[in-house]
């Protein structure tokens, strides 16, 4: 076990070197076992941070995002957390001024996770297959960049279908209605 830990924590470093070295705008720590995100890559990354546009946590074991991960790469165009513990946000979610995607697909949200709404440069959000609800529509209309939500294989109610579509300017990407079972 100690040496599969060793090999993973080898395999996030060179990643993270390799971004360092190359002066790459993306950072792919993607099927890690992370269950956290690793403070000592704040300090390793401390002088390429502000290049970093596209970061990929996806298929991890992450139950939270810092509000210190937000803050230090605020310069995020794409951000995938799928496959993660994730079920909520921090409110700095919403100082990502330039983030256009992110991808929360695969995750533990039981709401919207409505920072995101304050996210004006937003147009792109995958929240398939969650646990979510409810839908903010007042909240998702006002967001002029969006251009598609994705909210197949969550268990919204028929009152959100009808409730959203005449409200939603985007691309709304629903699971089909199940066919109500006669008696």
């Amino acid at each position: 076990m100690q040496r599969r830990m060793g090999e993973a924590v080898a395999r996030v470093a060179r990643k993270v070197n390799d971004t360092v070295e190359n002066k790459t705008d993306s950072l792919d720590l993607a099927n890690c076992k992370l269950m956290t995100f690793p403070v000592g890559i704040y300090k390793a990354m401390r002088s390429v941070t502000e290049g970093i546009h596209r970061i990929s946590l996806a298929n991890n074991e992450l139950k939270s995002i810092t509000s210190r991960f937000v803050t230090t790469f605020s310069q995020l165009r794409e951000l995938n957390l799928a496959g993660n513990y994730l079920h909520r946000l921090p409110e700095e979610i919403t100082s990502l001024l330039h983030l256009r995607a992110i991808n929360l697909s695969r995750n533990r949200f039981r709401r919207f996770p409505e920072p995101l709404a304050t996210v004006t440069s937003l147009e792109t959000i995958d929240l398939e297959e969650n646990e979510i609800t409810e839908v903010p529509s007042e909240m998702l209309a006002s967001m002029a960049s969006l251009r598609s939500l994705n909210l197949r294989d969550n268990p919204v109610g028929p009152e959100v279908r009808l409730l959203v579509r005449p409200l939603v300017p985007f691309d709304l990407l629903l699971s089909p209605d199940k066919p109500v079972p006669e008696a």
